[in-house]
């Protein structure tokens, strides 16, 4: 059975940080492009940023460029998402996605496996 686990998040201060992990179990990682994403309360969801197979595929959405580094190590199977600088706009379920596709996964939102999400609330 393949799940994704996000873990990480939490309650920290406007200006603070959080590292966001995603775990899989029952697919290789390294097999897929790997994209977060996140809902703010009442909004729709959105790409935050996402990871490809390949040299260079690096994505990030220009709210969170400068401030948030992803990075993914095949052999703990697992990707991160380091959120420096947190603003309260920040504040959202983020999620992890697995996606055969970079760009579709970039450009859609389409992840053919999707975590349960992990609460990042960011306080003023």
């Amino acid at each position: 059975q393949v799940q994704l686990v996000e873990s990480g998040g939490g309650l920290v201060q406007a200006g603070g940080s959080l590292r966001l992990s995603c775990a899989a179990s029952g697919l290789r990682l390294g097999n897929y492009a790997i994209g977060w994403f996140r809902q703010p309360p009442g909004k729709k969801r959105e790409g935050v940023s996402s990871i490809g197979n390949r040299d260079g595929e690096v994505w990030y959405a220009d709210s969170v460029k400068g401030r948030f580094t992803i990075s993914r190590d095949n052999a703990k199977n697992s990707v991160y998402l380091q959120m420096d600088s947190l603003t309260p706009e920040d504040t959202a379920v983020y999620y992890c996605a697995a996606g055969r596709a970079f760009s579709a996964l970039v450009e859609y939102g389409l992840g053919d496996y999707w975590g349960q999400g992990t609460q990042v609330t960011v306080s003023s």
